[in-house]
């Protein structure tokens, strides 16, 4: 298409994409002869691929294993640990989840009273009064 002669909208037409696109990937060829992406400098990973690995196997041998268990297992590889969310990152990476730990209201005795209805009866308040337990 480049040596073609075709005009650059035609071409982001053609492929789905924005005109800026195909421009600035024009612009890159001519420059480089390549549209391979350019090494990118960013933040290294704090795990390495084979701790990943490990990360994978772990959660696919205990299915309800938490993240915070795997992440004060593993070492990082700047960091003496690796957070959670870390090991929630990876787990996503590889199209599965960890465990979260069930989080709700601790019940009072109250709490339960409410959620049976009333108070529980008592032997009077049934009408059965204390002689007929004798």
């Amino acid at each position: 298409m480049v040596q073609g002669r075709i005009r650059t909208a035609d071409v982001a037409r053609a492929i789905n994409c924005n005109v800026c696109t195909v421009r600035s990937l024009r612009q890159s060829y001519r420059e480089t002869v390549r549209t391979a992406d350019h090494p990118c400098s960013g933040r290294p990973c704090v795990t390495t691929p084979a701790q990943n690995r490990y990360i994978r196997t772990s959660h696919l041998r205990d299915r309800y294993r938490m993240a915070t268990i795997t992440a004060r297992i593993t070492p990082g590889t700047h960091n003496p640990s690796i957070s959670a969310q870390t090991v929630r990152n990876r787990l996503r990476e590889a199209g599965m989840r960890a465990c979260r730990p069930v989080v709700r209201q601790v019940l009072t005795r109250h709490h339960r009273q409410q959620r049976m209805g009333t108070n529980p009866p008592s032997l009077d308040q049934t009408g059965l009064g204390k002689s007929a337990l004798h």
